[in-house]
């Protein structure tokens, strides 16, 4: 069996993330939801002002899998988090650690950078993905929803801001 070997994504792997980011939507059963280019993926990843970071899995040289994660804050902390936005292992990678290896990743990564908590969210039918995530000791936040404002909704209330100063 091949070891999982990690690394920092570079520009050069911008179609593999997309690629991979298409097969997590695949499997979420949302395959006409991605808007993702390679060219918005280079500029918003690797562009001036990165939004988010990227660590590649790979298998025998081969791209297995990925994790992209970015910075939030916690008030109540006083820190910065460590939030994962999407984990995806390719179907023919899975039950080899290659999953495991990019949470402890990002685990120690977080606590490298002190981060007070690494959070994520999960679909609640993903039950394969639940299980994994309470296997790494994991707490769901019962309680909690996600919201979201997006398209013509997003546009209405920011065209209602007030003139900024600033």
């Amino acid at each position: 069996m091949n070891t999982v070997d990690l690394r920092a994504a570079t520009v050069a792997d911008v179609p593999l993330i997309l690629e991979l980011i298409r097969g997590l939507a695949e499997y979420e059963n949302e395959p006409d939801a991605v808007h993702a280019t390679e060219a918005l993926l280079a500029h918003q990843l690797f562009g001036d002002d990165p939004g988010a970071e990227v660590v590649i899995a790979e298998v025998g040289g081969t791209g297995a899998g990925f994790a992209l994660y970015f910075h939030t804050f916690s008030t109540w902390e006083g820190r910065r988090s460590l939030y994962l936005e999407d984990l995806f292992v390719k179907p023919e990678f899975r039950g080899r650690g290659v999953g495991r290896a990019l949470m402890a990743h990002l685990a120690a990564t977080a606590v490298r950078r002190g981060c007070a908590r690494f959070e994520w969210s999960v679909l609640d039918w993903n039950a394969p993905a639940i299980g994994f995530y309470r296997a790494l000791g994991a707490v769901g936040m019962d309680g909690w929803t996600v919201q979201r404002l997006d398209g013509a909704a997003l546009a209405t209330l920011a065209a209602s801001a007030p003139a900024s100063t600033g």
